[in-house]
């Protein structure tokens, strides 16, 4: 089977590195296949009560600056590969955005890691994957 439109997630973790690596190998087996990569990342949220609480702006930026890096390593990643792609990155909740993405932008293919960086964020990256082969429409290749 041959993906013309594929979209790789990527947040940076080992599985994520993986998934770009077979994302960047089933490009270069398909004559005219087009790759995007996307980074989600979302800005965390502290739960008290009934409500949040607010988050420093010191966190925040720390946050986008780390996905902003993700993004740079990506591009890195690609450009010694010999590979062209879009890489964008995104605010959200990261399998609403993945799902978002692939219906606006007609992908045919998901690659995906199976679980993202960290003992916390593993558990909830792990969700992300199971969440988007739940919900998606089109094939999603999960790689561990």
């Amino acid at each position: 089977m041959l993906f013309n439109k594929i979209l790789a997630a990527y947040d940076g973790s080992k599985a994520a590195n993986k998934a770009l690596d077979k994302a960047i190998e089933l490009v270069k087996l398909t004559p005219g296949a087009t790759l995007e990569v996307i980074h989600v990342f979302d800005y965390p949220r502290f739960y008290v009560a009934d409500g949040f609480a607010p988050v420093p702006a010191s966190v925040n930026k720390d946050f986008y600056e780390l996905a902003e890096r993700t993004v740079e390593e990506a591009k890195n990643r690609l450009e010694e590969a010999g590979v062209s792609a879009k890489v964008e990155m995104f605010q959200g909740s990261p399998a609403e955005v993945i799902l978002s993405y692939t219906k606006k932008h007609d992908n045919d293919v998901i690659i995906i890691g199976s679980r993202g960086l960290g003992t916390i964020r593993e558990f909830v990256l792990g969700s992300v994957s199971h969440n988007v082969v739940q919900n998606a429409k089109i094939p999603v290749l999960v790689i561990k």
